[in-house]
């Protein structure tokens, strides 16, 4: 990539996307340019692939199908083991390239890298555990024996509000499948993408088995992608607005999908619950990337009993917390991705002040260069407030009192969309009670995280299809083929 000056830690691909095993222009030699959110300064230009490098990269993930199936799974899992460890020991200068080109705080760009890293390994395990099964049949004259076989070439599309982790919650069981690739990141955050592959290109990853292909034209070459017929799946990560869409164009092939949608976790609080732990775990579900993530704790129920203490808590804790560029010592809150997601995020609490949402703290934008919104903290949000509806992906923590269990459940429940819940109590039957009746498909019980490469990442309702990490991510890129067999 080329570079505006040496404060990229990471320079990989030389302006090129890498297809085929090699670094390559863009058919037509278009190219865009990546910004750094955190203070507005350019930092690289990448292709601007067309249609006809999407199916370059196509050509070359069917090319190399059949050889990469047939390698062995040790030797899968080996050359992954090798991705995890170069990822590892390029954790600092793989951090400051997410904060440049994604906004985010470096300590959680850090740890982004090592959770990153870590489906690098779990993947690596998991490679040699593909099993079929063997049995005999009811009747006891015939034998049932199953066999699991790669998908096929693959096509992702990731967002921006993970680059690196959402890549590598795809490659990982992909290539551990035997499955090649084809990735296509967000346009605002390819640097990391393409970092990824100069290390699986050093990990020994042969030619063709992992294609990046960089553009400002999605819609299009993703499009061009799934008609081909020798792309076998599509992995999604992204709203449930353009999951649709792609869904709709898969159906035309009924190609395999696999889909992390969009979110509105809430986050319940009960009567008994320590404060100080529902604050400290209310923290990290809500501003992780700033509250930029899907999993990022969207509407707060809070028994009535302790709603002002958690209010009054909670806005103390945000307030206390340090914005500024990524990169800057002791920052806890980086910037938004873009000015764009910073005026959304201001307009979703203007009209849910204006529905009756009382502001404790924050509710401005931030002047500058960098794209910044003060956290936020709503009190007595009414039901149809709009920060309530629809997912905020941004600093904004909007509060609602309940009077029982059941009523938390019911307004946690009512939502289209049921990936996380979050619950807070000291009482474990309770809190257990409440996660069994919550439509999500993930629960955190006394914590504000619930990721975890060796965990079952996925949702109900609207969030998604399918899921990612542990053995149901391997499962995601391999078929079964059943063979009835008699002798």
């Amino acid at each position: 990539m080329t570079t505006a000056s040496s404060s990229l830690d990471v320079e990989v691909g030389g302006g090129k996307q890498f297809i085929g095993g090699r670094w390559v222009q863009a058919d037509t030699g278009a190219t865009f340019e990546v910004f750094d959110p955190g203070n507005g300064e350019f930092l690289a230009q990448v292709p601007d692939s067309s249609v006809t490098d999407g199916l370059a990269a196509v050509e070359s993930a069917a090319a190399t199908s059949t050889t990469w199936a047939a390698t062995a799974p040790r030797e899968r899992g080996e050359i992954l083991r090798r991705a995890f460890e170069l990822m590892i020991a390029q954790r600092e200068p793989l951090g400051r390239l997410i904060v440049r080109e994604n906004g985010k705080a470096l300590s959680e760009a850090l740890g982004e890298v090592d959770y990153a890293a870590e489906f690098l390994r779990w993947f690596s395990e998991e490679a040699t555990r593909g099993f079929g099964t063997f049995g005999v049949a009811p009747n006891g004259k015939s034998r049932i024996i199953t066999d699991l076989r790669p998908v096929g070439p693959s096509v992702f599309v990731t967002p921006w509000n993970f680059p690196a982790a959402m890549a590598t919650r795809k490659i990982g069981p992909a290539l551990a499948a035997g499955c090649t690739t084809i990735l296509k990141p967000a346009g605002e955050t390819p640097l990391t993408a393409l970092a990824i592959a100069e290390i699986f290109r050093q990990a020994g990853l042969p030619d063709g088995v992992l294609n990046v292909v960089t553009t400002k034209r999605s819609s299009a070459v993703v499009g061009a992608m799934l008609a081909d017929p020798r792309v076998r799946k599509l992995s999604f990560t992204g709203s449930t607005e353009v999951g649709r869409a792609l869904l709709k164009q898969a159906s035309e092939r009924v190609l395999n999908c696999s889909m992390e949608l969009g979110g509105n976790a809430p986050f319940l609080v009960l009567a008994d619950a320590d404060i100080e732990t529902a604050v400290q775990s209310a923290l990290v579900a809500k501003l992780r990337n700033g509250g930029q993530s899907c999993t990022a704790a969207n509407r707060f129920y809070v028994h009535r009993s302790r709603m002002d203490e958690f209010t009054s808590r909670l806005a103390k804790a945000m307030g206390e917390m340090r914005m500024g560029h990524g990169l800057d010592e002791g920052v806890q809150i980086g910037a938004m991705i873009n000015k764009g997601a910073t005026q959304d995020v201001a307009s979703l609490v203007e009209r849910s002040t204006a529905a009756g949402a009382e502001v404790v703290l924050g509710g401005h934008l931030v002047d500058g260069p960098g794209a910044f919104y003060e956290p936020t903290v709503l009190h007595d949000v009414p039901a149809d407030a709009p920060c309530l509806t629809e997912e905020i992906f941004g600093p904004v923590a909007p509060i609602v009192g309940f009077d029982d269990e059941s009523e938390a459940i019911a307004l946690a429940n009512d939502s289209d969309f049921g990936l996380v819940a979050f619950v807070q109590s000291n009482d474990l039957g309770a809190a257990m009670r409440v996660a069994d009746g919550l439509e999500a498909g993930m629960v955190g019980v006394n914590r504000g995280v619930v990721s975890d490469p060796a965990a079952p990442f996925g949702g109900w309702k609207q969030s998604g299809l399918g899921r990612e990490g542990a053995h149901d991510g391997l499962l995601e890129f391999l078929e079964t083929k059943y063979i009835a067999a008699s002798w």
